[in-house]
């Protein structure tokens, strides 16, 4: 605080008076509007040598977040302070309303709906009147050998409003869709330019898996750009698909034991079957029954040789 200039003593006695104002603050809070809605000091501020603000937390329904602010005075060399002002302030966390905007200029792009009317503003300098020329020379040309005019037309200067816009926009040259190719709209199949002098920088898109129906500038550029190459790899397979479920899919290690497996099988059972010691033992009873029919042959025939030599005697 800059110091009286009356005396060092008024200097100090002033603050003082002013600080200690606390409860007579309150009071006048209270008699204003209730002792209920007044919460705890908060603070005072100094305005300057003979002013000083005591603020209260107010206690108000809706209000959370403001304060009480009474202004107290006091002349150098006073020794008690006045009450010049209560007033209810919004806190720093206060819920404050938006800021005020004239009813006329309420309405934003995109407000407006099905059923719903918006007059131009009065003297709008977008429109001018439909006998004088609009500024475009094609246009005013060709509306002139038509006999063809509207009330209002649009002015050079809501022409020039309308361009920078677009340009300015979703679908201009510095959107990020346009900084992500090379390809602009300019050299694009589906770009249809617009009429007039706006033509030269603006058209409309057709492509209905880009900006379909939407006015674009001539240096915008998206992915699906007419010279677009198709990438490699596309289009109907070479052959049929087969069903991977039908497969029966082995592993390398077991396919190969499952061949050489065959190989050994013929050397053990060549081992196993020994056919020769068998075919001989069943020749060996084969000969045998014919050596013995053989000697009955052999007894029969010398059978009667034995009377005949006993006969003789």
């Amino acid at each position: 605080m800059r110091p009286s200039a009356e005396s060092d003593t008024a200097t100090v006695a002033v603050p003082a008076v002013l600080a200690e104002a606390v409860d007579q603050a309150r009071a006048a809070v209270a008699e204003f509007s209730g002792a209920d809605t007044v919460g705890e000091h908060l603070g005072v501020d100094y305005e300057d040598a003979t002013a000083a603000t005591h603020r209260f937390a107010a206690l108000l329904p809706g209000y959370q977040g403001w304060q009480w602010a009474v202004v107290v005075a006091a002349i150098p060399g006073a020794m008690h302070s006045t009450i010049s002002e209560v007033v209810l302030v919004p806190g720093p966390t206060a819920l404050l309303a938006p800021e005020w905007v004239p009813w006329d200029q309420r309405v934003r792009p995109g407000d407006l709906g099905p059923g719903d009317l918006l007059a131009p503003p009065a003297d709008d300098p977008r429109l001018v009147p439909g006998y004088t020329s609009s500024g475009d020379p094609e246009l005013d040309e060709v509306a002139g050998e038509l006999g063809l005019g509207r009330r209002w037309l649009m002015s050079p200067v809501g022409r020039a409003e309308a361009a920078q816009r677009w340009h300015d926009g979703e679908y201009g040259p510095d959107s990020a869709m346009a900084r992500s190719t090379k390809r602009v709209c300019r050299d694009c199949g589906f770009y249809l330019p617009l009429a007039g002098v706006l033509g030269t920088a603006f058209g409309a898109c057709a492509n209905e898996m880009s900006a379909d129906g939407r006015v674009v500038d001539a240096e915008y550029g998206c992915g699906a750009h007419s010279d677009t190459p198709a990438p490699a790899g596309t289009g109907s397979p070479a052959y049929e698909p087969y069903d991977d479920g039908v497969l029966e899919i082995l592993e390398i290690a077991a396919a190969v034991e499952t061949t050489a497996e065959p190989a050994d099988a013929p050397g053990e059972a060549a081992e196993a079957v020994e056919p020769t010691e068998p075919v001989e033992a069943v020749a060996e009873p084969a000969e045998a029954e014919a050596e013995a029919d053989a000697a009955t042959v052999e007894t029969a025939a010398e059978a009667p040789t034995e009377p005949a030599e006993s006969d003789t005697p």
